[in-house]
């Protein structure tokens, strides 16, 4: 962070990219919490990929405010610290004397601005520093902040990658069955455009976009090899053959199998990069989750890197992968122009890296109240491709998944990982919105006397997830119909579904995420991975049929509507844990709830 000379503007550099979670807003509020000063007299901009200085910057795995909440409240707090430090010395009293508020720094009635004390205060060497106690919080925890970008966003002020200028604008022709390689093309019905010829398709460049999708749809390709009778059908027979063997218990036991899906991410923009080369120097923007990790990856390449973030449409894990950003670095440097490379949303669907295929066998022995006190859960999926080396290894999985299911009931997860036969990549909450869909199914499913949420705490002796569910029965109002819960990066969270006497879905939730800095923040991840839930529930899959995506499009690919948002009531329940993650934790719990209640 910086302090104008000038005019005394705080300025805020947030490190790790925004894709819609609201990482700008809770730094500003760290910042704001920690200096003294209101969120809105903060300037945000955002970091340029640079790992040397900002440290790791991906946006994943639900650790983003795990990660920099504590360095940036200290740098915050420091800042605050040098500014007191200054006054003091000008007046010649004691720092505990001082008090900074609103910008200044105050000593009875006389005070000085930050902007007038800055100069002084970064001459400063800084000792040690006291963070705000939380119950003197006045930013943080409150639910009266807005985002920072909220009237920008509902505006469309905002812009994203796709707003970025360019000289050309650049549609790529990509292969019509999976794994086919391009042999050759006649341009003779395109206009105002040039034919590029990539590794695995035909790249279409033009002024504008209309010219170049209009190029695109007059070229013809040919092509050979790859895969064209792929059907999704096979795949699934053959995962199910492919079942470990798992554990049998001794005596009867239950067993279910359950299917899930392949989803693409499908984020309201599609993928989309613009890139300069000039020489040994590249530029690029684009909406990456891993500025970071782009950059290290072009610098295997270009002498000078610079990857500036734009605001993301969406990412869900779809915007960690560098396929579409490489295609913008290779026209760049073909052309010698900036160039911006958009993907259409056929393209998006039909070429993503999909969600894993998988099946699911869970096995238990029940007691005489048909409570289970054994189980058993074999799993056949296959890898992402973008993570080979640990989610092809069947133990690394096995350690991955452990701790997460709740439930005080003995067992055991075994894994099959073949080969995937189309590109697969992390999607929201990986294999967790798998494992624990086939578990919450499982023993919602089971024939019992009692009620859904009495089960599970009968089942429970985690306190916080003890915690949560009990939260979320006492806010539902109305029958629990199917319950799930979860815990995974060091939060918890219980779902409540029903249908209700009107045929509406109504969906209560309780979430503990230790420190909830920025609650309706908070709410709206929730809410947003309901929303994925349902549109589960009511059927959005990848299918393949000779060789090709079926889905291409929001026709056929039926992402909830507007229409189809439920009833949905969050509960943000407050907890001494630390700061816990949050943007991958609802999808599990609301996707077994949900598909319960729509079996």
């Amino acid at each position: 962070m910086r302090i104008d000379k000038a005019s005394g503007r705080i300025t805020v550099t947030v490190p790790v990219p925004d894709t819609g979670q609201g990482v700008r807003t809770a730094v500003a509020m760290m910042v704001a919490e920690e200096l003294k000063v209101p969120v809105e007299s903060l300037a945000i901009e955002q970091a340029e990929g640079d790992p040397d200085t900002y440290g790791p910057q991906i946006s994943a795995n639900s650790n983003t405010m795990q990660r920099v909440h504590e360095p940036i409240r200290t740098a915050a707090a420091t800042v605050r610290h040098l500014l007191v430090k200054a006054a003091a010395r000008r007046w010649q009293v004691a720092e505990a004397e001082c008090r900074a508020a609103d910008g200044f720094v105050r000593h009875g009635d006389s005070r000085f601005s930050y902007r007038e004390l800055a100069e002084e205060a970064a001459a400063l060497t800084p000792g040690e520093v006291e963070l705000t106690p939380r119950d003197e919080w006045q930013v943080l925890g409150n639910p009266a902040v807005k985002r920072v970008d909220q009237d920008a966003i509902v505006t469309g002020k905002l812009a994203y990658a796709v707003d970025q200028p360019s000289d050309l604008v650049a549609v790529i022709a990509r292969p019509p069955w999976i794994g086919a390689a391009p042999t050759d093309f006649d341009a003779t019905g395109v206009r105002d455009a040039e034919v590029v010829r990539l590794a695995d398709g035909f790249a279409l460049l033009a002024e504008d976009t209309y010219t170049a999708i209009k190029a695109r749809e007059n070229l013809k390709t040919s092509w050979q090899g790859g895969f064209p009778d792929a059907d999704s059908d096979q795949w699934l027979a053959e995962l199910e053959a492919a079942l470990p063997a798992g554990n049998t218990p001794p005596g009867a036991f239950i067993e279910k199998i359950f299917v899930t899906p392949m989803l693409a991410h499908a984020p309201m923009e599609p993928p989309t990069a613009t890139a300069e080369v000039n020489g040994g120097a590249v530029t690029l923007w684009a909406p990456t989750q891993a500025p970071d990790r782009v950059r290290k990856l072009l610098e295997e390449e270009f002498e000078s890197v610079r990857v500036i973030p734009t605001r993301a449409g969406g990412a869900f894990g779809r915007k960690f992968e560098t396929d579409f950003i490489l295609e913008a670095v290779q026209l760049a440097r073909h052309t010698g122009k900036t160039v911006k490379v958009l993907w259409t949303r056929d393209d998006d669907i039909q070429h993503d890296s999909y969600r894993p295929l998988s099946v699911h066998r869970v096995r238990a022995t029940v007691n005489d109240e048909g409570l289970p006190v054994w189980r058993d859960h074999a799993v056949s999926t296959w890898p992402l491709s973008s993570m080979l080396d640990v989610t092809s290894n069947p133990q690394m999985m096995k350690m991955m998944s452990a701790g997460k299911y709740p439930y005080d009931v003995p067992g055991e997860v075994h894994f099959a990982i073949t080969s995937p036969p189309i590109r697969t990549g992390f999607w929201r909450s990986v294999y967790a919105g798998q494992l624990v869909y086939a578990d919450e199914m499982f023993l919602s499913g089971l024939e019992m006397a009692d009620n859904q949420v009495e089960r599970r705490l009968k089942l429970l002796a985690d306190q916080r997830v003890r915690k949560v569910l009990e939260a979320a029965a006492e806010a539902h109002e109305g029958a629990p119909q199917a319950v799930a819960c979860h815990r995974d990066y060091g939060s918890v969270i219980a779902v409540i579904a029903e249908t209700t006497h009107n045929g509406r879905t109504k969906i209560t939730a309780a979430v503990d995420v230790g420190t909830a800095l920025h609650p309706p923040g908070v709410r709206q991840q929730v809410e947003g991975a309901v929303m994925d839930a349902i549109s589960v529930a009511q059927g959005a899959q990848i299918t393949v049929r000779q060789g090709k995506v079926v889905q291409k499009s929001f026709g056929d690919y039926p992402w909830a509507r507007i229409g189809d948002t439920p009833e949905i009531n969050v509960v943000v329940l407050e907890s001494d844990a630390p700061v816990g993650g949050l943007g991958e934790l609802a999808y599990p719990a609301a996707a077994a709830a949900l598909g319960f209640l729509s079996r």
